[in-house]
């Protein structure tokens, strides 16, 4: 099997499906000639042509706005943002017609239709090009979110997300995009969204992450083991709304203790909801209480962005306060 970064992962998710259905178009701010800043898109043009692969101005509302059209009259759009920071011009776009649409009209419109950009921190990018906004589409009913964490995720979920008939806002940390190298098959596979992925199992804790995260806890994980013994279950959710519940339940039963680790901040996070869920339905399982690693409920900073970030000590010190509870 090619091994591949998650740039080429999503590259070659992009030309297999504009390959396998004729109905997907990338669309979005120089996706063309110049392949994206990322260069996710690039050389789909020389392949699919101009009609497929749209440059368009710089407005992110037109961007979800047309590929709204385009979604409800048949044709299964890829909008790229520049960077997912500047998505909000396009928020009222996407909450009120990309993600309703389909209930607004009985069911007569879907809207296969996936937004997907660079997003979270850990580049030093400032605060107009790191930030981790999915706690606003959680909140909205009709979207999936998504977040892969390494290659092989990015092209399976990405595939998912283009054949869903839902909307879709796909969130790619950028810091890990040339970082994280691994096998990824050349053939056709998809990962179901909402299904998370247990990276590894464990006996004393379960920590709950995703996306750049998933490397992080890996690390504190293997610290933990080595300085203190302790057995660390670590699940990769994968697709943050809706989330694998009960994958996080059974992890539970064996572990009893639950530390989310994510870079949005801490303030009604993703962390929040899972912890609230937990807490409501199976307190029961509970030996201590849950405990959130998370960013600082502030402007994304420049000049101190580790400290703002969770990193391994507050890992470290969050399983440690659960450990001995």
């Amino acid at each position: 099997m090619p091994v591949m970064n998650m740039v080429q992962a999503l590259n070659t998710a992009l030309r297999e499906e504009m390959r396998r259905d004729k109905s997907v178009v990338v669309l979005g701010e120089d996706v063309g000639r110049r392949g994206g800043v990322f260069l996710v898109t690039e050389g789909l043009i020389d392949e699919f042509g101009e009609e497929r692969v749209i440059d368009t101005p710089l407005t992110e509302m037109g961007i979800v706005a047309f590929a709204i059209g385009m979604a409800m009259y048949g044709l299964r759009p890829v909008a790229e943002i520049q960077f997912i920071d500047f998505i909000y011009e396009a928020f009222d776009q996407i909450v009120n017609n990309a993600a309703w649409y389909r209930f607004r009209s009985g069911g007569m419109y879907n809207v296969p239709l996936v937004i997907r950009g660079p997003c979270c921190g850990g580049i030093r990018g400032g605060m107009h090009h790191s930030q981790s906004n999915e706690p606003y589409f959680i909140h909205t009913p009709g979207l999936y979110v998504v977040m892969p964490s390494t290659p092989y995720d990015a092209k399976g979920l990405l595939k998912s997300s283009i054949r869903s008939d839902d909307a879709v806002i796909f969130l790619e940390p950028k810091s890990i995009y040339r970082t994280i190298r691994e096998e990824v098959p050349d053939n056709d596979y998809t990962i179901p969204l909402g299904q998370a992925r247990l990276v590894q199992e464990g006996s004393d804790v379960t920590l709950v992450t995703w996306g750049a995260m998933v490397h992080l806890a890996k690390e504190a994980a293997e610290l933990l083991r080595e300085k203190r013994g302790w057995s660390i279950e670590i699940i990769d959710l994968r697709t943050l709304q809706p989330w694998d519940k009960d994958m996080v339940v059974k992890s539970l039963e064996k572990t009893g203790r639950l530390v989310i680790v994510h870079e949005a901040r801490k303030i009604l996070g993703p962390g929040a909801e899972i912890a609230a869920y937990i807490s409501e339905n199976y307190i029961d399982l509970l030996r201590g209480p849950v405990k959130r690693v998370a960013s600082y409920d502030t402007p994304y900073p420049l000049a101190h962005e580790k400290l703002y970030l969770p990193n391994l000590a507050k890992i470290y010190r969050a399983v440690t306060e659960v450990m001995q509870w």
